[in-house]
């Protein structure tokens, strides 16, 4: 059974950076295409970044400029580096990757990142 997870949430105070990571547990999985999502405390859960199979990326505005998406096919991963961290980025933030040849999407189980001083 695909399992994913999710690695590298922490606390920070505001500025900082966090790197996160996605990928399989267990079996080494290709990741050809995933998007990042988070949710905060009683909204609901949105899309941060994607990146697609060919690489293209996508990011949601209030990210643009200091979030980045990327992935390492080689190690099965998808990265989301999280620069100039601000308090309205707390939230547990979710993989969702498409995995294997017919691209199914599976998601992990998240990670809380909290920003506050």
């Amino acid at each position: 059974q695909v399992q994913v997870v999710e690695s590298g949430g922490g606390s920070v105070q505001p500025g900082g950076s966090l790197r996160l990571s996605c990928a399989t547990s267990g079996r080494l999985y290709s990741i050809p295409a995933a998007g990042w999502y988070r949710q905060a405390p009683g909204k609901q859960r949105e899309l941060v970044a994607a990146i697609s199979k060919d690489g293209n990326t996508d990011y949601a505005d209030s990210v643009k400029g200091r979030f980045t998406i990327s992935k390492d096919n080689a190690k099965g991963t998808v990265y989301l580096q999280m620069d100039t961290l601000k308090p309205e980025d707390t939230a547990v933030y979710y993989c969702k990757a498409k995995i294997g040849i017919y691209e199914l999407d599976y998601w992990g189980q998240g990670t809380q990142v909290t920003v506050s001083s």
